[in-house]
């Protein structure tokens, strides 16, 4: 069997270059046309559990259902799911640089939810997340931000803390804010999945047909940038 391992000839490594060139070259051809659409607007979503689709299959998730009602009323788009179960902000702030493509025109960040149920301070989810809208605002790419509340048991002072964080922020940065991703899912048995923090498909539903105004004016912000 070692013998038979290596019977290529000297000229095999130049085979196979040539042929993975080949082979590399004819993929690229088939699909530059589905990525060459001059007026497909790209969303990154940059976020959690919520948005990762955490206990669903990849098309009930937050990214592939925004993608399909969007494109169902007209818009060329491509939602690109960057979400990671269980990050802060401050993880997220980690992997920005390589969450986002290459040809990214708008960015959703959904984000504050797991440090919220850690307890973590207000001010250091403000400082990440404000980290991270510098870092878009440098690349000129136009924001949604879709704010969290933190679980009532947490005590007043801290919920009310915050909850300030979002509008706070997208004050400062200029960016368009949707103040509660859950929306119309959270406490809602039928819409939750059992443990009561995630969205169930119909759930996520009821989100996206919410936040769908937010993210048309987010894709018209990022259109203008365009003919800016």
């Amino acid at each position: 069997m070692m013998e038979r391992a290596n019977v290529c000839p000297p000229a095999c490594p130049r085979r196979l270059v040539a042929l993975f060139a080949a082979l590399w070259l004819g993929v690229a051809g088939l699909s530059s046309p589905a990525r060459a659409e001059q007026d497909e607007t790209v969303i990154v979503v940059l976020g959690d559990s919520l948005t990762a689709g955490y206990g669903l299959p990849n098309d009930e998730a937050f990214p592939s259902q925004l993608e399909a009602a969007l494109r169902k009323r007209g818009h060329k788009v491509r939602v690109v799911n960057a979400g990671v179960s269980g990050d802060t902000t401050a993880a997220a702030l980690r992997r920005l640089d390589w969450a986002l493509t290459g040809d990214a025109d708008a960015v959703i960040v959904e984000l504050g939810g797991n440090d919220a149920l850690q307890g973590l301070p207000p001010g250091a989810t403000k400082n990440a997340l404000s980290e991270i809208l510098e870092k878009l605002e440098a690349k000129g790419l136009p924001v949604l931000l879709a704010g969290m509340e933190a679980p009532r048991n947490l005590g007043k002072e801290y919920v009310t803390a915050f909850g300030a964080i979002y509008p706070a922020l997208a004050a400062r940065y200029s960016v368009l804010l949707y103040p509660f991703f859950l929306e119309g899912a959270a406490l809602n048995a039928e819409l939750m999945q059992k443990d009561g923090i995630h969205p169930n498909g119909k759930g996520v539903t009821v989100i996206v047909d919410n936040i769908l105004p937010k993210v048309e004016a987010l894709m018209a912000a990022s259109q203008a940038n365009e003919d800016g």
